[in-house]
């Protein structure tokens, strides 16, 4: 009475390993690993049917495991062997700092051009990740790294994995690096009840994917395994208010004043000048106007308010070389190094955190983007002045 199809599936292996820090600042040390090839049979059984070797029907039910034999699944899973690779180099400076090297690679035997996609998965590491532990010791923020640390951090290079700081916030001693891209403690969204996708700000665009699959598109991936069923039947049972929670979520809401003064920047080397502060009614809790409107707070004027980057006064008119940051999630990023680009304006959003608009210099479509009022977005510490600029 099931529908079974085939399909691959991935396999989790650990692989553990220790060292003393002053065993990798002498030298690489390197851990080999071979996962082996193994196969698994696993037998459908048919209760109360007929099946090509057993024509005649089962007159009566069976317990499990003595039914008639309908099939089988077979799992076929290939070696594949890889090393992981370890060293330290410390750095000089009075902050004791050690760069650490870690490279996972695939040494799986191998080298015909002409061996099909498929076959090449079946011997790869699909979603290696690397966990990082250190005792006496503390990682330093890839993402939001101390000021002092900055260059240290910018020398590092990450070759399709991205590591965060993991463990409960404000830990220092734990990594996760994956070939994904996280924040700094990453954690299982409050609003993602049941297990769904990556249980993080994705669930509610993989729902709907889900939602708009066909009746046989749900058949045929209720087929492959249990969590993949699992999966289709809660997204089918999903209730209305349980879908809207997934709708993004607002951790914390805090005053966005137009002025800094008494509060905490937000870019510790960016100081933010305004007109004024906006204040809502301390009595009734009510703004006159919505917080949203841009009318609530007549204080905040984008195209006169100036931000102090590097001691040089940013508004307006203002040209600038742009050098996004690594913790930036917008791939497309990179290709904006070194670019010239016009400040539009200064911008505060409703978690006080302030952001340059800008057009790029050499853009034919400039003008219209500011017609249209679309811009790209940048930090203050994410642009360099251009200090030859009146």
């Amino acid at each position: 009475g099931a529908e079974l199809v085939t399909w691959d599936e991935g396999i989790e292996h650990e692989i553990d390993a220790s060292f003393e820090l002053t065993a990798l600042l002498e030298s690489e040390r390197e851990v080999s690993f071979t996962l082996p090839e193994r196969q698994e049979i696993e037998a459908i059984q048919a209760v109360g049917g007929s099946t090509a070797e057993n024509p005649h029907p089962n007159p009566s039910p069976v317990e499990p495991g003595e039914g008639l034999v309908a099939g089988r699944i077979v799992r076929e899973r290939w070696p594949v062997a890889g090393q992981m690779q370890v060293s330290a180099e410390r750095l000089e400076g009075p902050y004791g700092v050690v760069k650490l090297r870690l490279r996972v690679e695939n040494v799986t035997p191998g080298d015909d051009p002409n061996v099909s996609r498929d076959a090449i998965v079946r011997r790869s590491l699909i979603a290696a990740h690397t966990i990082v532990a250190v005792a006496d010791g503390a990682f330093i923020s890839l993402l939001e790294p101390p000021e002092w640390a900055r260059p240290a951090v910018a020398a590092c290079e990450n070759v399709k994995t991205w590591p965060v700081l993991a463990g409960a916030a404000g830990d220092r001693n734990l990594i996760l690096s994956s070939p994904i891209i996280l924040y700094d403690y990453p954690a299982i969204a409050p609003e993602s009840q049941g297990d769904l996708f990556d249980a993080t700000e994705i669930d509610e665009i993989l729902t709907l994917r889900t939602m708009a699959l066909t009746d046989a598109e749900k058949r045929e991936a209720r087929a492959t395994d249990d969590r993949a069923a699992a999966i289709i039947d809660r997204v089918d049972a999903m209730p209305a208010a349980l879908l809207d929670k997934l709708h993004g979520a607002i951790r914390y809401l805090r005053q966005t004043p137009g002025e800094m003064n008494g509060h905490e920047n937000p870019h510790p080397n960016a100081a933010l000048t305004m007109n004024s502060q906006w204040e809502p009614n301390l009595e009734t809790g009510e703004e006159s106007v919505p917080w949203w409107d841009p009318g609530a707070d007549t204080s905040v004027s984008p195209e006169t308010d100036s931000v102090l980057v590097g001691g040089v006064a940013v508004a307006h008119g203002s040209r600038v070389r742009l050098q996004p940051g690594t913790r930036r999630t917008d791939a497309q990023d990179m290709f904006l190094i070194g670019q010239i680009a016009t400040v539009e304006g200064v911008f505060l959003d409703v978690d006080g955190s302030t952001h340059l608009a800008v057009t790029l210099e050499d853009d034919p479509a400039a003008d219209l983007q500011r017609l249209q009022g679309r811009f790209r977005y940048f930090a203050p510490d994410e642009v360099e002045p251009l200090r030859d600029e009146p």
